[in-house]
């Protein structure tokens, strides 16, 4: 029984999310208000997103979805509001308080893939892309390799270690592309993954290709999908919220009596 349960916790300790459970993501009364905008982009958003479970966010064009999960990531910063990211040590599901998330933690602690990620590859081959943003200074050598063994475990995950590193990302599959810009938030360790249209551009291979990947990665971390793609990302939906035009957000019940009942 020893021995299973160490074997157990090693697999865990292999995965991207080295065994870890997702992040909590609470958000309360957000609201953001560019400079000199006669309305808000998002007026009092709040929710709750467990750990582990996959959110989806419904919503017309223009209704600050993407602005929503922005912020989340720390790429912009709220008028009001607060934002609470935590993740529990392992086995500890409990929901104790914690302290607000500052805009730099939440660069840490969260990972974005945005809607056409290959259109913002910057590397002339795979190998670049994944190593883009990794620290050059010699001082910072044993960081790289722990950064490559992540990799590689990264790279197993989400079933690209069968590929070339030496050829161009635009070389690859449509459903490639994606797991590799997964692939890129995955290597940061992310306790939390936004994607923002994850299936959007893809035929039915690829799609089925990337559903699968979410399927696993609820595993090691907690999701918020902006999707209208219901009819392919509903399985793996645990809770729902609809934002409206003017930046509002209601929670939609899930699952609904038919997705014709949520779609825009």
């Amino acid at each position: 029984m020893q021995l299973q349960q160490a074997a157990e916790a090693q697999q865990a300790a292999d995965r991207p999310g080295g065994g870890q459970p997702g992040g909590n993501v609470l958000a309360k009364n957000l609201s953001f208000h560019p400079p000199g905008a006669e309305q808000p982009l998002l007026e009092d958003v709040s929710f709750n997103l467990k750990p582990n479970q996959l959110g989806l966010i419904i919503g017309r064009s223009g209704s600050g979805k993407t602005t929503l999960l922005q912020l989340l990531a720390g790429l912009t910063e709220q008028t009001s509001g607060q934002v609470f990211i935590h993740r529990p040590a392992p086995g500890d599901h409990a929901s104790g308080l914690f302290l607000p998330t500052h805009i730099e933690e939440r660069m840490r602690q969260v990972g974005l893939v945005f809607q056409f990620p290959e259109r913002h590859f910057l590397g002339d081959d795979v190998m670049a892309e994944m190593t883009f943003t990794w620290p050059r200074d010699v001082a910072y050598w044993g960081q790289r390799q722990a950064m490559a063994v992540r990799m590689q475990r990264v790279v197993d995950a989400v079933g690209l270690s069968g590929i070339p590193f030496n050829i161009s990302p635009a070389a690859l599959s449509g459903g490639q592309q994606r797991r590799l810009a997964l692939a890129l938030q995955l290597v940061r360790g992310p306790s939390v993954l936004l994607l923002d249209e994850p299936l959007a551009g893809l035929d039915w291979h690829a799609r089925r290709e990337v559903v699968a990947l979410l399927r696993e990665l609820k595993r090691e971390a907690t999701l918020l999908v902006v999707s209208h793609d219901l009819a392919d990302i509903a399985p793996l939906v645990d809770c729902a919220w609809r934002m409206e035009m003017g930046g509002h957000m209601e929670a939609v019940q899930w699952p609904p009596d038919s997705l014709s009942d949520v779609e825009d």
